[in-house]
Formats: structure tokens, C-alpha cells, sequence
């Protein structure tokens, strides 16, 4: 949960939560889960508690610790895992994708600290299977209790007696569980994502989905997302709580506003934003069965990157943990920064970006200074061509 929120990944699927361990109110033995749930504004979709567990009071902290509980089906009922039903109730019920992503974005919007807990009951072709799981649950319930086994030793000795009375059938149904969970998050994620703005990046990618071969004016759709190598990756480092100097440019035109309106949460003061300049975009039109009919790309813009308006960070390059430089920069200043880095000793990541400009550091011996690269096999065949070492027999790109 904490990882995912980090990232900017506002939904969370999961098997089950832990939740209150029976004579738990003697043990205190309590899953951190619940304590998480309290402090951490994500939505988690799991299948509602095991009921090897108490419910009821781990349904009571959750609502302690304000997080907001709902199930996802046609009734309040809770789920217990195994089971449809555990009994009891949740607070609220959604029946839809859009209705959950909905939820999802009303509860967050309030700025709260806690989170939500989406219930997912087990689907109905696996209930019987489930059903035979939780009678082996309670049974073992009965015999902890008969046995006089309380605190910590109760939740290990259910466990083994439910594997042992279910001869196996709880993993299916785990499995099952898992795969259902996944298929609903997805589809809640895939909701959530149409609340959200869609602003710039440093490169603005169109698509257009074409949907016949011939004629002046095509009808197709089109759908329009940003990116750009260098952006992407400082973009998911900042997401990552790390502060990293984003060096590039742009024009000063509408896509440029869009750009730093969407990447406020970076430190953009070290892209330029440059007069008489069109900031990168990238068109690709896609056949209906998804394959790429053609690309453009303008991306000029990235030649101005040069070493002049790059030497004015070199401090902050030369005291920086990974220097990262993507494929769209010109050689001369891949070569100056590698020089910087390799003079001070800092790691440098190099991104190819694509086979055509997987060369570039290899012109010269800037490579050397590099300590991490990430090229596909198209890239790494580049590299090797460029350095003038055989590609092995029966390599294929």
C-alpha cells in the first residue's frame, strides 16, 4: 500500500486484508493493515477479511481508524474470503466500475488520510467450492477453542487444520479469489483513469486509430497522451518522493503550458522555454487491429538541448546520486556530461530511446562513463554494431 501510493497508484488489489486474529482482544494480536488503511489515501480491493479472523471487530477498527468500507455486488453483505457472506454488513455498496471509481474519487477528494476498502465477494461459480472451504474453517474454530488454544497459537493452527480438512481445495479457490479481485481492480482503475485531467508532456503524443484504408478524409478516432523518455523517468522519480533536476526544453507555444501545468509536482526550473520553437510532439496512426500504420515526430526542439545551457547545472551534476540522459540529446552533450560525471564520480544511467540513437554515447568514449543502461535488443545491437564487435549468429530485430 505504501509503495503503491508513493508511486501515484491510486488503487491497491490484494487477496485479503488482515484484520483483529480471534481472542484478539486478549492477544492484541492486530494486522498492521488496519493501522496502514488508516493513513494511507488508496483504495484497496481485496476479498473482503478471512474468516479465520474476527470480522466483526476488524470491521470495528477499520471504522475506527476512518476508513471507508464498501462491497461490491448488489447487497451490502460482507465477504469472508471463502464466502459470499460473512454475516456482516458493509456501510455502503457499489455495483459498477464506474460506480466504485466514483466512490473512489469522492473519498479521496476529501483529503483525508485514510483510505477505502473495496469487498469483492467470491465469484458464484466458486462458491460451493468456498462454502466446503469456510465449513473447514469453522470447524477448526471449534476444535481451537475445545483445545484450548488461545493467542497467537490460534491463527497457525487453523491454518493447518483448514489445509488439512480441505485437502487442498483452498488453493483453487485462492487462486480463483485472486484472479477475480484483479479482473474487477482493473476495471475500477480503468474507470478512475477517465476523472483524471489530461494535461501535457514533454513530448505530446497523438493517436489516431484509423478505420479505413482509402480516402482525403479518414474517419478514426483520436486520443492524445504525453511523455517523453527523459520526463517519464523524472516524472516517476519525483512520484517516488526523490526531487530530481529536470534539464530539457520547450517552445513557447500551448502544448508548452499544458507541460508545466502537468508536471508541477517536478522541478522543471531547468527546462527551457524557448521563443520561435515548437515543443516535441509525436503522431502515430494506428490500424484498428492495433498495428502502427505511420509516425511523425517533431522533435527539433531537442538539438537545443546543447552543452552551452547545460554547463550552467554542472554543480548540481557533479554533486547529483545518477545522472540519467536519454537518447533524444545531442552527442555533444551526452559527451559533456559523461566527461562531468566521469570526472566526479557519479553513476550515469544512459535511456537509448530507440535503435537510431542507441549510438550516440558510443561515438565516442563517453561510454565509458556509463554505469547502467537499459536498451531492448534492437538498442543492444546498435551498441555492439557501434563499437564494432559481431552481433551473434541468428540475433533477430
Amino acid at each position: 500500500m505504501i509503495t503503491a501510493h508513493k508511486a501515484g497508484i491510486p488503487v491497491f488489489v490484494t487477496g485479503g486484508i488482515g484484520g483483529v486474529h480471534r481472542d484478539g482482544e486478549n492477544s492484541l494480536d492486530v494486522s498492521a493493515d488496519l493501522t496502514e488503511l488508516g493513513r494511507t489515501p488508496i483504495a484497496v480491493v481485496s476479498a473482503g477479511v478471512k474468516s479465520i479472523l474476527d470480522i466483526g471487530r476488524t470491521l470495528e477498527v477499520l471504522e475506527t481508524q476512518g476508513v471507508c468500507v464498501a462491497t461490491y455486488g448488489d447487497s451490502k453483505s460482507f465477504p469472508a474470503f471463502f464466502s459470499q457472506q460473512s454475516g456482516f454488513t458493509s456501510p455502503y455498496h457499489v455495483s459498477s466500475p464506474q460506480e466504485a471509481a466514483d466512490l473512489i474519487v469522492s473519498t479521496l477528494s476529501l483529503g483525508l488520510q485514510s483510505g477505502l476498502l473495496l469487498a469483492i465477494p467470491i465469484p458464484e461459480e466458486h462458491a460451493a467450492t468456498g462454502q466446503q472451504i469456510e465449513d473447514a474453517i469453522q470447524t477448526a474454530v471449534s476444535e481451537a477453542s475445545s483445545k484450548g488454544v488461545t493467542g497467537r497459537d490460534v491463527t497457525p493452527f487453523i491454518l493447518q487444520r483448514v489445509n488439512e480438512l480441505t485437502k487442498g481445495k483452498s488453493l483453487q479457490a485462492n487462486i480463483a479469489l485472486i484472479q477475480n479481485n484483479a479482473k474487477v481492480g482493473s476495471q475500477i482503475a480503468c474507470a478512475l483513469s477517465k476523472h483524471k485531467e489530461k494535461s501535457g508532456g514533454n513530448i505530446i503524443y497523438f493517436v489516431f486509430v484509423l478505420y479505413f484504408q482509402f480516402g482525403q478524409t479518414n474517419p478514426g478516432s483520436v486520443c492524445q497522451s504525453f511523455g517523453g523518455v527523459g520526463r517519464n523517468i523524472a516524472d516517476c522519480l519525483s512520484r517516488l518522493g526523490h526531487k530530481p533536476l529536470f534539464i530539457s526544453a520547450i517552445g513557447k507555444d500551448s502544448h508548452s503550458d499544458a507541460v508545466l501545468n502537468y508536471c508541477k509536482h517536478m522541478d522543471t526550473s531547468a527546462v527551457a522555454r524557448l521563443q520561435d520553437q515548437r515543443t516535441a510532439t509525436y503522431c502515430a496512426v494506428i490500424t484498428e487491429s492495433g498495428e502502427l500504420n505511420l509516425g511523425l515526430g517533431d522533435m527539433d526542439i531537442h538539438q537545443q538541448i546543447q552543452e552551452q545551457y547545460v554547463s550552467q547545472f554542472e554543480d548540481q551534476l557533479a554533486s547529483a546520486s545518477l545522472v540519467v540522459l536519454d537518447g533524444n540529446i545531442p552527442v555533444s552533450t551526452i559527451d559533456y556530461v559523461c566527461h562531468i560525471a566521469k570526472k566526479h564520480a557519479v553513476p550515469v544511467w544512459f535511456e537509448p530511446t530507440d535503435a537510431d540513437k542507441a549510438c550516440k554515447p558510443f561515438l565516442s568514449e563517453s561510454w565509458k562513463a556509463l554505469s547502467y543502461t537499459s536498451p531492448n535488443l534492437a538498442e543492444l545491437c546498435t551498441m555492439n554494431h557501434t563499437l564494432g564487435l559481431p552481433t551473434p549468429t541468428g540475433t533477430r530485430v
